[in-house]
Formats: C-alpha cells, structure tokens, sequence
C-alpha cells in the first residue's frame, strides 16, 4: 500500500511539473507586454521598466522559469535581503549561508496583473462557487443516473429501457454550452413566469436594502446543465454493468437461494455492477470541478471558470496560470482518491 502511494505520489508530481512547464512557456511566449499590461497604457516608459524589474521579466527566460518553480515549490529557496512577507509567508528551516535560507511555505502563484492581488486569494474566493456548483451537477447525475440505469437494466427491451438510452445518447450528444444557452433561455426567460429562476446570478445577491443574501435557487439551472452529460453516461454504465452482473453465475445462486429480487439486485448485483459507474463519477468529478467554465460564464456564476474566462480576456496571465495549475492539481488528486476508493469496494482490487 505504501509502495503504491510513493509511486503514485512521485508519478503526480511529475504531471505537475510537466503541467507547470507547459504553462510557463507557453503563456511567456505571447507577444503581450505584462509590465504593460499592468502599468497600463498611458504609462511612460521609466515606470514600465521598473514595473518589468520588479516581475522579473528583464532576466531570461530559463532564469524566470526556475524562478517560477522556486515560488511555487513549498520548499523554496528565499533572499534574506527581501521581507519574507512580499508576496508569501513562510517559516525558515534552514541558513544556507548569510544571503539565502530554505522555507516552508505555500506555493505562490503571483499577483494578478489586473488587481495587484495575490493569485491564490482570488481563486481561493472563487472556489468554493464552483466546487458547489460541480458537486451538486455531480450529485443530481449520480443519483438520477443510477436509478435510471438500474431500471433500465431491470425492464430491458421495454419502452422505458429504449427511452432511457435515447435520453442518454441525446445527452452525451449535446455539448455543454449549448445545453446550458438552451436551458438558461428556456427556463430562466422563457418560463420564468413559472419557474421563478434567473438567467444568470450568483451564489449570493446583494441588495440594497437587506444585504447580502443567499440565493441557492440560481444554483438549480447551472447545476442541471453541467450535469446533463455525465448524467447520461453514468445511466448507460449502470444500465450495461448491471446487465452484465446480472448474467454471472452467483446472481444464480442468489435465486436459487430464495433470495427476494430487489435483494439480489441491490444487495449483490449493484456492488459489483459499480467499478465502471465509480470511475465515471470520480472522473467526471474532476471534470466539473475544472471545465465548468462555459457553464459559470453563461449563468454568471462566480466560480473559478468565470474568472478564469473574464482573466484571459483581459491578458491576466498569472490568474489564468494559477487557474490551470488549481485545475491539474484536481485532477491529480481525484486520480488518487480513484484508486484507493477502487481497492475500498472491491476486494479483488490490489493496490500494488
């Protein structure tokens, strides 16, 4: 067990490095001028030079990049002539010589070109809105996908095992922005008058008269849109994986056994029909949590994808590097709650 961890811990970190390296290079080759950008327009050229000092960018590129990998790495290399609270805290562990000591700290993705703000505070604002918004889209096609997969698979060859799997394939078909423009025009302005549901809106309204108030009911049509498709493909997992529980020898035992039908079904069948439907559902986890991107910008959800979309339209690099970074790491570590969760519910998996 430990073996497979280590391994799988290093095998992540290496993504990560790979991930991080991509982005690096990729975002620092545009021909867009941060200190620019930050500066603004209108600014002369003296202070877009020291602008351009103080982020590093009249060094080359190979020096930013090792740079980059310093702020980022939790155990980084520190200038004792700077004030450890420019930009991150951290707790010195060790003096390498007068000039530089090693230090704990949190990885620092920058400041927003835009705002000045630190990277990690703008998405950490934001991250809560999407992870709200995926878990509940992953939610509703959790339970309605498996419910309707297993009576699909219980009335095989009937109208409602057909319908299912129409359903389904309309579903998987349909891209999410445009599930969500349909959904947002249909029930948001459409039927407004009957649903009481807005076509955009956040997690919280603000009224001049009351404040700030929770608004959960602008959560409904974001988290159905994204959910559409992932809620299609586990109905047609459960459905096929239970089919084909269904068939294997011990079911026909159970029966033989005197064994009631919803029993045989939900107590052996449905275990071990689960596999393929958990990896669907921890895979398209990790997919919410980090393409919901269309979704939050059509239903003006305050997330990570919204501003993540709002920061590359107005060139803000290192928000939109510290987007990609957030949304990898994500993905790496549902990957490895997969695993584990695998040998978990199924004893004939071995962590090796």
């Amino acid at each position: 067990m430990m073996r497979f961890l280590l391994r799988r811990f290093l095998y992540s970190l290496l993504v990560l490095w790979g991930v991080v390296t991509l982005v690096f290079f990729l975002f620092n080759v545009l021909p867009a001028d941060p200190a620019r950008l930050l500066m603004g327009q209108r600014t002369d050229a003296a202070s877009v030079s020291n602008a351009r000092k103080v982020l590093n960018l009249d060094k080359p590129i190979v020096t930013r990049y090792f740079l980059y990998l310093n702020n980022l790495s939790p155990l980084s290399l520190h200038d004792n002539s700077a004030e450890l609270g420019v930009g991150f805290s951290g707790i010195p562990i060790c003096h390498f010589s007068a000039q530089q000591s090693l230090v704990l700290k949190w990885p620092f993705l920058g400041r927003s070109y835009r705002t000045n703000r630190s990277v990690s505070e703008i998405l950490g604002e934001a991250l809560p809105g999407t992870m709200l918004l995926a878990l509940t889209a992953m939610l509703i096609a959790t339970v309605v996908g498996i419910l309707l997969g297993i009576l699909a698979a219980i009335k095989k060859d009937t109208i409602f095992d057909t319908s299912a799997i129409a359903l389904s394939v309309a579903g998987i078909s349909m891209p999410s922005f445009f599930a969500g423009l349909l959904i947002a025009f249909v029930f948001g302005f459409v039927l407004h008058r009957y649903t009481g549901l807005n076509m955009t809106g956040s997690l919280w309204q603000y009224n001049p008269f009351t404040g700030r108030t929770l608004a959960l009911r602008n959560l409904i049509l974001p988290a159905f849109a994204l959910g559409i498709r992932p809620l299609a493909i586990i109905t047609q997992l459960t459905r096929s994986s239970v089919l084909d529980t269904l068939s294997q020898d011990f079911i026909r035992t159970a029966y033989a056994k005197g064994l009631s039908k919803s029993r045989v079904i939900f107590k052996h069948a449905l275990p071990n029909a689960l596999n393929p439907v958990i990896t669907a559902i921890t895979g398209w986890l990790a997919e919410l949590l980090a393409g919901s991107f269309f979704i939050e910008y059509i239903f003006g959800w305050k997330g990570v994808g919204k501003i993540t979309v709002d920061a590359l339209d107005k060139f803000d690099f290192p928000l939109v590097m510290g987007s990609v970074l957030l949304t990898s790491f994500i993905f790496i570590a549902v990957n490895l709650f997969t695993d584990l969760l695998y040998s978990w519910l199924d004893p004939r998996v071995r962590l090796k």
